[in-house]
């Protein structure tokens, strides 16, 4: 093991900082390999010899790789130090995308995109929990946005790029790139990660399982089940819409997806920020923000600026659930952190895989190109009602009398 790798004293700022970057960086890779075979899939399919409806199963297998992967990896490296871990899930998520890159057949190439979504819930979960403890009291949301910060930007910078060589030199390539980029990733968090105190380096499997006997983690897998769903029901139709809605030619798509990173980016920040002040009260203002702006957007989108306006905040506020909702598994299960910090991205996916569903369905019934915003503002709706009921679970455990057992449905740590 590197000697940087044994428990560390209270880290610097500039070496904080460091740490972060590298953990952020595995995180640009891991949001670049995940989106980007969105806008590769006629290239894949022309040279795989597939259909498009069957080059799409790529996508829905790697995101099933994610909530399989998320409990299943992190249960079975419970034992294996975090910060050893890390070198070792962006490792796997390289050498997923290698086989990616060299996959000779459609068959391969599926296998290789479900295996490349195992180990990114984990990832996640484990690289939150290292910022966190890393992290001095009063910035550990923020720390925790940074990491997630990297995904941001992959979706505002990484996919593009990537997309654009995949069409120019080769789907291929796309992957290839991700793989210097976890190469890159792996040799900084082994040389700059440190294990740090507390970090549960000697759980065991029935402590992380543990963690599913909590209401209070099972209300913030909701939350993202459901709540982040409704920013899904319009993200993944943006190629229609923005055509089909705000009237601008095709082209603009690019510029529309730009603008949606660049608010998932500015809200990821704002989501450090604020959750360390609130919890409870960013991812009310997440889901709140989120309802308001599609319902807005469903109004307004047939002129071309308000659009791409209300996309912009559509992604500022969907963004404010992200990093909070981590940190309030982190804080709902302290003994069990890793499983319940890597279902968080379980439940992302599903909110994705639900809220693209849901907007199928409703242009397949004909309801028309506005009915996803509509189905997006339900979904943020039911997410205020679960964190509602979450909140009055909370307050009722804060008003137990000093000296009551607490029952293991609603004990509820130190969440604000």
């Amino acid at each position: 093991m590197s000697p940087s790798h044994a428990p560390q004293a209270p880290l610097s700022p500039g070496r904080l900082r460091l740490v972060i970057l590298a953990m952020s960086l595995g995180a640009f890779a891991i949001g670049t390999t995940e989106f980007a075979s969105m806008g590769l899939l006629p290239q894949i399919a022309r040279d795989l010899e597939v259909s498009i409806p069957q080059a799409g199963m790529l996508i829905t297998l790697y995101a099933l790789g994610v909530v399989v992967g998320a409990p299943l990896v992190t249960i079975a490296a419970v034992r294996i130090p975090r910060a050893r871990l890390l070198v070792l899930l962006i490792g796997l998520i390289g050498i997923g995308n290698l086989l990616s890159a060299i996959a000779l057949d459609f068959t391969v190439l599926a296998a290789a995109r479900f295996l490349s979504g195992l180990p990114h819930g984990a990832f996640f979960g484990v690289a939150s929990l290292v910022a966190a403890r890393l992290s001095p009291p009063g910035r550990r949301a923020r720390s925790v946005s940074l990491v997630m910060l990297g995904l941001t930007i992959a979706t505002m910078l990484g996919v593009p790029a990537s997309t654009a060589l995949g069409q120019n030199i080769g789907w291929r390539s796309a992957y290839v790139t991700v793989v210097v980029i976890t190469a890159v990733t792996t040799i900084a968090i082994w040389r700059l990660v440190p294990e740090p105190e507390g970090a549960g380096t000697t759980g065991s499997i029935r402590a992380e399982l543990g963690a599913l006997r909590r209401a209070q983690v099972w209300f913030a897998l909701g939350i993202g089940s459901i709540g982040f769903g409704g920013m899904f029901a319009v993200y993944s139709y943006i190629g229609e819409i923005v055509p089909g809605v705000l009237g601008l030619a095709e082209s603009a798509v690019p510029l529309a997806l730009f603008v949606f990173g660049l608010g998932m980016t500015i809200g990821n920040i704002l989501a450090g920020r604020l959750a360390d002040r609130s919890l409870y009260g960013t991812i009310f203002l997440g889901l709140a923000g989120m309802a308001i702006s599609l319902a807005v957007f469903a109004l307004v989108a047939h002129q071309a600026i308000a659009g791409m306006v209300l996309l912009f905040v559509i992604a500022v506020t969907s963004q404010l659930l992200g990093p909070s909702l981590q940190m309030f598994l982190l804080d709902a299960s302290p003994d069990a952190p890793s499983l319940a910090a890597a279902l968080h991205h379980s439940a992302l996916n599903i909110g994705n895989s639900l809220g693209a569903a849901l907007g199928a369905a409703v242009l397949a019934a004909g309801w028309g190109l506005l009915a996803p915003a509509w189905t997006g503002v339900v979904l943020a709706v039911l997410g205020l009602g679960i964190v509602s009921w979450s909140y009055l679970v909370h307050r009722r455990q804060l008003a137990r009398p000093a000296g009551a057992v607490p029952t293991t449905t609603d004990e509820v740590p130190a969440i604000s």
